[in-house]
């Protein structure tokens, strides 16, 4: 297996290339399960946070970056966009997205009326892992916009290929797509 080494805010991390079924191959970087790269992410980008008053995600890998981001600014809590509904949600939002780069079908995204609520009115700073085609990022802006929340900041780990040169993102590294 090929990897790929990325220097995050001084954290050194071998990537796997993998190759997806379209034939593109990336830079496959995963949070779940490793602690010391969460926790350094998570710190870094709690420093390019400045402003938010309240930070969101969708799961599922966005989830730990943004509890120890949130944790880090004093936040008590951060609101979650689920891919599926749960039985709580009956009086949230619901949007569609296009495909990501990774799942590579039409989604779903889902905010409860609690973590809908807890972003009204306020200064939004959305958080994910990689930003690459800026589907998955344009759900999230749509359901902040719905919530009547005020984006902020878009804030990730890493920006994949041309979303390196995107002027509304903030990102610790890039990456290639192989």
């Amino acid at each position: 297996m090929k990897f790929h080494e990325v220097d995050i805010k001084g954290y050194k991390a071998e990537l796997p290339v993998l190759t997806l079924p379209s034939g593109v191959s990336i830079c496959f970087f995963n949070l779940h399960g490793d602690t010391l790269l969460t926790e350094h992410c998570g710190k870094e980008i709690a420093k390019l946070a400045d402003g938010c008053e309240v930070l969101i995600t969708a799961e599922s890998k966005g989830l730990q970056l943004t509890h120890v981001a949130a944790r880090e600014l004093g936040h008590a809590h951060y609101a979650v966009a689920r891919k599926t509904k749960k039985l709580y949600m009956q009086d949230g939002i619901e949007i569609s997205i296009q495909s990501s780069i990774t799942t590579g079908a039409v989604q779903k995204l889902y905010l409860s009326k609690h973590d809908a609520d807890l972003i009204k009115g306020k200064q939004v700073g959305i958080v994910d892992d990689v930003v690459s085609t800026g589907a998955s990022l344009q759900g999230l802006e749509k359901l902040v916009e719905e919530a009547g929340g005020i984006i902020h900041s878009k804030l990730f780990v890493l920006a994949e290929g041309d979303a390196a040169e995107r002027k509304d993102v903030k990102y610790l590294a890039s990456i290639p797509i192989l």
